[in-house]
């Protein structure tokens, strides 16, 4: 017996569960597992609305806003203050947006030198369920997106994870 073997359906579940926790900042298991189940528990697709939920956390919102480099950044953006929604300030990264929410920086925290960098860089494209309006740091959320809306830079394959908790 030489080198290692192949994955496993549970293996490649697990693994798909793990990069899509890992890509929204690294969401605890508890907090997965409800957004998943609260997934379930809609009529429809639940790898659809499994991902909608996950884009309409406030953090992962901030991070297609252009509003931080990394989700990381976005929830520490948050947890400190920075962040207003509808004009209210919220310090809570899994805070859900509904449709039409007006996110917004607050204005002592405009000139943070984390945002401007983050706004400057033009490598990431800002997806279509997101109005950005540059110059007073606001952005509103649109819609919920479907799973072929959201930008992933890796393969993402949520109905293995549907598949894991289904077990």
């Amino acid at each position: 017996m030489s080198g290692y073997r192949k994955l496993t359906d549970y293996g490649m579940q697990l693994r798909a569960k793990q990069k899509l926790r890992g890509y929204y900042g690294n969401i605890t298991e508890k907090q997965f597992v409800n957004t998943y189940k609260e997934a379930l528990r809609r009529k429809g697709d639940t790898s659809e609305h499994l991902i909608g939920l996950l884009e309409s956390r406030l953090d992962a919102f901030i991070y297609r806003a252009k509003f931080s480099a990394t989700v990381f950044s976005a929830r520490q953006l948050v947890n400190h203050k920075h962040v207003q929604v509808n004009g209210v300030v919220v310090n809570i990264p899994s805070y859900k947006l509904k449709a039409g929410d007006r996110v917004e920086i607050r204005e002592r925290s405009k000139s943070l030198e984390v945002i401007q960098t983050a706004m400057s860089n033009g490598a990431r494209s800002i997806p279509d369920y997101v109005e950005l309006d540059t110059d007073k740091l606001l952005a509103t959320y649109k819609r919920v997106p479907a799973f072929a809306d959201v930008p992933y830079p890796i393969t993402m394959e949520p109905h293995l994870i549907i598949e894991f908790y289904s077990r």
